[in-house]
């Protein structure tokens, strides 16, 4: 009885694919596209636990609240760090797009999740899209929605290699015939490389700053590889010897130092999972080359650094920021050819 009830759902419902950042939310809508793109924060007010604003708005607030509010990032290196502030958050940008539908049944909702997550925090993640509107809900592992978006051809008896630098972690993996051969999962990404940047301007210069201002930095005259970046960038803060406010002149070359250690994680990463790739495949990934997806890969000369370091050919994709929620909209567009690459139960509950 619930195959038909299911069927007949689907063709009124706005289904969605949701790739829960640790940095940023980004939501898919099936033929209509990203519709929704905001920063995974939730402010809270502490003495009611009353959420007051989430997303771009909750953004704004961060570091700048009264002593009364709050403004969290419920997602740590990639999972769950805070299951109730999480289904706010989910339930805001599901009734957001839902909003726009108001006569739709409730959604099927595809969630990108880390490679390296247990099956206690993918459970979590389902438990939290259901309990925030969801009427299914299907895992699929970040790097195979990545490299879905990416146009890699998976379900190809070759190798394909993705390297998914998100906000909380870096994915690697070797994709063939619809499966992930091998795969490594570091939270090490972004950041870390803004906590190492502001490490360096409290060390060198006695200079305290904001995780915007580290991230700005960052995008600014943060470089992976020496020439790829010039230039100098001001950063503000608070003098850590007076208190008074100060400014800092720093160059691209002082922020590839900084930084470098996350990067070169990030490029371990994918050199131990070459070495545990079978020699056919990687024959494949010879030719083909590695791809880079998520926020990590705009980092300037990361690619020009990972082919050096793998003596491979290195290649961004298109709009490496939307790959993973590209992935998951068009595993909604064919649900029954992707179904095999979700990782996990199905976990439905059948609402109009």
């Amino acid at each position: 009885m619930l195959g038909p009830i299911n069927a007949l759902l689907g063709l009124f419902s706005k289904d969605l694919g949701i790739d829960l950042g640790t940095a940023n939310t980004l939501v898919y809508v099936r033929d209509r596209g990203i519709v929704l793109s905001e920063p995974s924060v939730v402010a809270l007010d502490k003495r009611t636990k009353r959420p007051l604003a989430v997303g771009a708005e909750a953004k704004k607030m961060v570091g700048r609240t009264p002593a009364n509010i709050v403004a969290i990032r419920p997602l740590k290196d990639g999972v769950i760090a805070d299951f109730e502030v999480v289904e706010t958050m989910l339930r805001y940008f599901i009734g957001k797009v839902h909003d726009n539908f108001p006569l739709s049944p409730r959604p099927r909702v595809i969630l990108g999740i880390p490679s390296g997550v247990t099956e206690v925090e993918k459970r979590a993640v389902q438990d939290a899209a259901i309990n925030a509107g969801a009427r299914e809900a299907y895992l699929i592992e970040e790097p195979m929605a990545a490299a879905i978006g990416a146009g890699l051809p998976i379900q190809d008896p070759s190798g394909s290699m993705i390297v998914d630098i998100g906000g909380g972690t870096t994915e690697v993996a070797v994709i063939s015939l619809g499966g992930i051969v091998v795969s490594q999962s570091i939270r090490v990404a972004g950041d870390e490389i803004d906590e190492m940047i502001s490490q360096y301007a409290r060390r060198e210069y006695d200079l305290l700053i904001g995780e915007r201002t580290a991230e700005e930095t960052k995008i600014a005259i943060g470089s992976a590889y020496p020439g790829a970046c010039t230039g100098t960038y001001v950063m503000r803060g608070r003098d850590l010897l007076t208190g008074l406010p100060k400014s800092v002149e720093v160059t691209a070359d002082e922020i590839r130092e900084a930084i470098a250690g996350p990067v070169a994680e990030i490029i371990e990463a994918v050199k131990l999972s070459i070495e545990e790739t079978p020699p056919e495949l990687l024959a494949d990934i010879m030719d083909q080359g590695i791809t880079l997806a998520g926020g990590g890969a705009l980092l300037k000369g990361i690619d020009q650094r990972l082919a050096e370091e793998t003596k491979m050919p290195v290649h961004i994709a298109d709009d490496p920021l939307t790959c993973v929620v590209r992935g998951t909209g068009l595993c909604l567009a064919n649900l029954e050819y992707y179904r095999k690459v979700f990782v996990g139960s199905q976990y439905a509950r059948v609402s109009a």
